[in-house]
């Protein structure tokens, strides 16, 4: 695949996903490196939605560590349980948050951040890292993402 992204200009945030994430796979389907894959997986959710956060949390030594990322500087560890990651880690599934200010718990790695998706990665039915976007508007995200994403780390998840 070429280092060039394909967006559609005039199409819903579905329509979207439904071209960016053959273009992430065919990206990532080649590529042995996870720490690749994941940098390039965060760019391209980045380009393609303009969100203002988009990255990796990967399980080590009972932690969630910092990986690949596209924004803001991050929090660098989150301990399980803890914030919209370590939920969606500890109760394997997707957390939607539409305010995050109204999540109990919630990180403030940045006070620009309003709303926020978490999506799980498994590896052999355990969490291995968890997929992380954020938006600094409220509400922006809903069942479409969630649908999309977790199609997305499905796919990814074949490569681990």
């Amino acid at each position: 695949m070429s280092e060039n992204l394909y967006i559609p200009e005039a199409a819903t945030k579905a329509e979207k996903y439904e071209s960016v994430i053959p273009q992430i796979e065919a990206l990532i389907s080649g590529e042995p490196d996870l720490y690749a894959n994941l940098a390039n997986i965060s760019s391209a959710l980045k380009e393609a939605f303009g969100f203002f956060w988009v990255g990796f949390y990967l399980v080590k030594e009972n932690q969630l560590v910092l990986g690949p990322f596209q924004g803001p500087i991050a929090c660098t560890r989150i301990s399980l349980g803890k914030g919209v990651c370590g939920t969606a880690w500890q109760e394997a599934k997707t957390q939607l948050v539409p305010d995050v200010d109204a999540f109990p718990g919630h990180i403030a790695c940045s006070s620009a951040s309003k709303s926020e998706i978490v999506v799980p990665v498994f590896k052999e039915e355990t969490v291995a890292m968890v997929l992380d976007v954020d938006s600094d508007k409220l509400d922006d995200f809903d069942s479409v993402d969630q649908e999309y994403l977790e199609k997305l780390m499905g796919i990814l998840e074949k490569t681990l």
